[in-house]
């Protein structure tokens, strides 16, 4: 009988080391490294317009925006990378060049291919952070998303249609949904 080949885990150094180099971006959890799919044209307008709003409105204070690129570092009885599509970091003393750990604010826009990690895995990954105070799901294909919030004890809250806007209320931030998806399916 043989016995199955042993698969070594990565570690994050090796992972962090591989990431700044990699054509191709990867979540990490626990030493598995997988691949990110691809992104819409939807997807990249939405965060687009998030992210713009959000840095206007955060411009001049503490607060920073950061997509994609930068990752949120997560410890859940090992260590776990995720690219949010957003994240609004606002605490000073989060200072890692190419991921932070204290994240407010997180934000995914999400799809058929992402919508079980999402709503899911990253669900409860994320509302295990300290610092987090909202979770939002955008949705791409439709005017319409989810917010998670802790002073709401993490209860969904669903907003949809054109009179509707997105709040961020730790931030003080309002967003009409209108400018959320401006561009998309036009």
């Amino acid at each position: 009988m043989s016995l199955p080949a042993f698969k070594p885990k990565l570690s994050v150094e090796d992972y962090l080391e591989g990431e700044k180099l990699s054509l191709i971006r990867h979540e990490y959890v626990g030493g598995e490294v997988y691949a990110m799919a691809g992104t819409s044209e939807e997807h990249a307008l939405i965060a687009g317009n998030i992210h713009a709003a959000l840095h206007g409105h955060l411009r001049g204070g503490k607060c920073k925006v950061f997509m994609s690129e930068i990752k949120v570092k997560v410890w859940l009885n090992h260590d776990i990378f995720y690219y949010p599509d957003l994240m609004v970091v606002c605490d000073p003393t989060d200072t890692e060049r190419y991921f932070k750990h204290k994240p407010k604010v997180l934000i995914e826009v999400i799809s058929d291919s992402t919508r079980r990690v999402d709503e899911q895995e990253k669900l409860l990954t994320y509302l295990r952070i300290e610092s987090l105070e909202e979770y939002v799901l955008v949705e791409q294909d439709t005017m319409q998303l989810s917010v998670f919030r802790r002073s709401n004890d993490w209860q969904k809250e669903e907003i949809s249609g054109e009179a509707a806007v997105l709040r961020l209320d730790s931030l003080g931030f309002t967003m009409p949904l209108t400018q959320v998806y401006e561009g998309v399916g036009s």
